[in-house]
């Protein structure tokens, strides 16, 4: 049985759900982080000495860092497709972890950090703009990446998606100003329409 540790409105332990649930893999989630706290107890630091969540254990594997639990789980539970066999379509899924990991995430999360998790009386409005600014212009070459697919490495859903895909829900919910995205936008709809996006991602934050 697969556990899980982390609270249901990290966007991180979101990539690891969301990914259960395209995967249909049987498992439990047990609250961690946050409000909950938990990661400085001896237990979960002699589990997971960085602290942070999320956390897996599966079958006595324990394994934390998002994006590696995203490829761990693709690799056991869904070669073939969301798990491209073939090196080169693996590695056309897998440089979008990468790129969303170094180039979108780190704007994308000050903007959102600033936003939502800092007081208004605190907020510094010159890092969000220029935070913004980046991040837009990633969307925008999100954009051109994304043409003529239906998904980030073409006609079927990959682990790549649950990257680049996890964000898109706070970034279209978030009351920024974003610029003409008809490709993200469609490729954000038809998200919207997978059981396993609506239940672990399109979560209140």
């Amino acid at each position: 049985m697969l556990t899980v540790w982390g609270r249901a409105n990290s966007v991180n332990v979101q990539k690891v759900m969301w990914t259960v649930g395209e995967l249909d893999v049987a498992h439990v989630r047990i609250d961690a982080g946050g409000t909950f706290g938990g990661l400085d107890t001896p237990e979960f630091l002699a589990r997971n000495p960085n602290g942070k969540i999320p956390m897996i254990e599966d079958d006595g594997f324990v394994l934390w860092e998002s994006n590696a639990i995203v490829r761990y789980l693709g690799a056991k539970y869904g070669a073939g497709s969301f798990w491209p066999v073939d090196p080169e379509a693996r590695a056309e899924t897998d440089k979008w972890v990468e790129w969303t990991a170094n180039v979108l995430y780190p704007d994308f999360i000050t903007v959102f950090w600033e936003l939502h998790r800092v007081s208004e009386s605190e907020r510094n409005m010159d890092l969000v703009e220029s935070a913004l600014a980046r991040l837009n212009k990633s969307c925008q070459l999100a954009e051109q990446m994304l043409e003529g697919k239906r998904f980030v490495a073409g006609e079927t859903l990959t682990f790549g998606d649950i990257s680049f895909g996890s964000n898109l829900y706070r970034y279209f919910n978030m009351e920024i100003v974003r610029p003409s995205l008809p490709g993200i936008e469609a490729y954000y709809a038809s998200l919207q329409e997978r059981p396993a996006y609506q239940v672990h991602v399109m979560v209140p934050f």
